[in-house]
């Protein structure tokens, strides 16, 4: 009887003492323990931050944060009896509750996640009024982006929910699921300033989820930081006044002040209404925006690449002075034979030929740039003077990125000696194989912005400053005071500008602007896969330049159609504050160009 009453206390001692151990090794060694009890009790809230607010160059706003409220749900503390009253307040079907449901205990019975994303004002409003008839629901504020005025999709761009791909390339391990991210536009490119930082709250809960107050008195809480907000370059009354201009038709406009590279407007046509992928309806929007045949999301100033055409004659112009090949003051004499041509034959010097963009012209000058060299062989020699034009027109940023602070800036096409070694074999091409290429077609491509900023360049006669959008971000202003130069002499800049003002200098014409000395040239750019595209490039004033533009509208014509008259009115509204030209802007904004004849 004695040693089966020991055998019993043995027994009890041992199983207490293997008890006790792991009762140690859960509670004290086992930190997992401890943080899954903590789980039962604390509840962890993201604090999502504002993002910055976007202003234009004179203050004005155009870009800021409106509230939006997802509803979340613990499913644990959901009884399903009120699912009617649930999808009654948020016009759900029971297949779309069964679905938020499943998805949201799939997640977790015990965690609130997200079961209805971005309620209208309207929702929750009446949803809070029966949030106490209602147990496991809670709402949830954050912000999505609102928009002072429906333009400037194009460079605000958008902001969209981070991807599985956004994760896996974030080095930084800032981003979460759920968090919001820029896409496109500015909201991309500064999305590390202007996004903010989050915060965290931890709140005592009981088993019921209900919130007994914070924990530990906020000790490990962290505020979340505002994002920094953007001074842009941007003229929203101009931008406003270009756009309207550009309604309807499918091109681009840029304009850049030449003292600082600081971009006035910038128009991709057609565009959307930014609001429409910001809020609940993205998705769908964003579906109905993409199937769009005439690419809205497609921002044309930057990615869009042309032949340059006629207005390529300056840069012609300019690498033949510097290099010889011609003289300011040399006549020569055309019988437009050589190349296609709608200029007068007769005698030309470069301003007349300037003026008069004559083709033929420009292609003896450009023979002269190509072939010269003391090689028997034309093929040697055209490959020698090749390479030399083509580093000239490299520094005008063609073939380049010019690093404007918008994404996915395309870089235009100069061709290398090895692509048309690729075609015609190496040392088996010479000026009769490219001659295009001297009137701006052939395989030349450039963007808008590209050409915008040549007229930055013929503007400060030889230099150029990196073309951006914005000022400041916060208190800091940004800089951009290095200057690109050309190693071109200024004194040939003077006699391109002798041409380019004559040709926009005829009073009554479309170009002209009283009182107001400017400079410009045109381009009918040809189009094999339909009506040629109108383009124009210039600056004003002559003399202490305050805007330089370029304007492609496509399918329009002659460059002094649709493009040259868009660009003068945009300077006249920037020069003079206002357009007295209305004959001139009713003309642009009615879009008929088909009919009119060049000047």
């Amino acid at each position: 009887m004695k040693s089966r009453i020991l055998g019993i206390k043995v027994f009890i001692i041992l199983t207490i003492f293997v008890l006790s151990l792991r009762l140690f090794s859960i509670q004290i060694m086992d930190t997992n323990y401890k943080e899954k009890a903590n789980r039962n009790v604390i509840q962890r809230v993201i604090e999502y931050p504002y993002r910055g607010l976007v202003f234009d160059r004179n203050g004005k706003l155009l870009m800021y944060n409106d509230p939006i409220f997802d509803l979340e749900i613990t499913p644990k503390n959901v009884d399903l009896s009120d699912s009617l009253l649930v999808k009654e307040l948020l016009s759900m079907t029971q297949k779309e509750f069964d679905q938020a449901y499943l998805n949201a205990n799939s997640f977790s019975r015990y965690l609130p996640s997200v079961f209805y994303k971005q309620m209208s004002n309207e929702k929750f409003a009446s949803f809070q009024d029966r949030m106490v008839d209602l147990g496991g629901f809670n709402i949830k504020t954050r912000t999505t982006r609102g928009y002072a005025k429906e333009g400037m999709a194009n460079i605000l761009g958008y902001v969209g929910e981070v991807t599985r791909n956004h994760l896996k390339v974030d080095t930084t391990g800032y981003y979460k699921a759920g968090d919001n991210i820029g896409i496109t536009g500015i909201e991309k490119t500064y999305e590390s300033s202007i996004r903010g930082l989050r915060g965290v709250k931890y709140h005592n809960v009981d088993v019921q989820g209900i919130n007994m107050g914070s924990f530990k008195n906020e000790t490990y809480d962290t505020l979340s930081q505002p994002g920094l907000n953007l001074i842009l370059t941007i003229d929203a009354t101009l931008q406003e006044y270009a756009e309207k201009l550009m309604e309807g038709k499918i091109g681009s406009l840029v304009a850049i002040d030449p003292s600082s590279g600081e971009i006035l407007a910038l128009v991709s046509a057609p565009s959307y209404d930014p609001s429409l992928l910001s809020g609940r309806g993205f998705s769908k929007n964003f579906a109905t925006i993409q199937a769009d045949s005439l690419k809205p999301l497609f921002n044309r100033p930057l990615q869009a690449m042309y032949p340059p055409g006629s207005m390529f004659k300056t840069v012609q112009a300019l690498i033949a002075l510097e290099q010889q090949q011609v003289q300011a003051d040399e006549i020569i004499t055309v019988n437009g034979q050589l190349i296609g041509d709608i200029a007068p034959v007769g005698r030309y010097d470069i301003v007349r030929a300037l003026t008069k963009s004559s083709n033929n012209y420009f292609f003896k000058v450009f023979r002269r740039v190509i072939q010269q060299g003391e090689h028997l062989s034309p093929f040697i020699d055209s490959r020698i003077g090749y390479n030399k034009w083509r580093d000239f027109v490299s520094q005008f940023g063609f073939g380049n990125s010019l690093n404007i602070d918008l994404p996915n800036e395309k870089l235009g096409f100069i061709p290398s000696l090895d692509f048309y070694d690729k075609i015609y074999g190496k040392e088996r091409w010479k000026f009769s194989n490219i001659y295009s290429l001297s009137i701006g077609q052939g395989e030349l491509l450039v963007t808008p912005l590209q050409m915008a900023n040549l007229g930055v360049i013929l503007a400060n006669r030889g230099y150029f400053y990196t073309p951006h959008l914005v000022r400041k971000v916060g208190t800091e202003s940004l800089d951009f005071s290095q200057k690109k130069n050309i190693d071109i002499d200024k004194i040939h800049f003077e006699t391109v500008l002798d041409g380019m003002q004559a040709l926009v200098s005829v009073p009554g014409s479309r170009a002209y602007i009283p009182n107001l000395i400017f400079c410009g040239k045109t381009s009918t750019v040809e189009n094999p896969q339909g009506l040629d595209h109108s383009g124009f490039m210039g600056f004003a004033p002559r003399e202490d330049p305050k805007i330089a533009i370029a304007v492609y509208v496509e399918n329009a014509g002659w460059g002094a159609r649709a493009a040259l008259s868009t660009a003068s009115l945009i300077i006249e509204k920037h020069i003079n504050g206002s357009v007295k030209k209305k004959w001139l802007e009713n003309y642009v904004l009615k879009g008929d160009f088909e009919d009119a004849k060049p000047e």
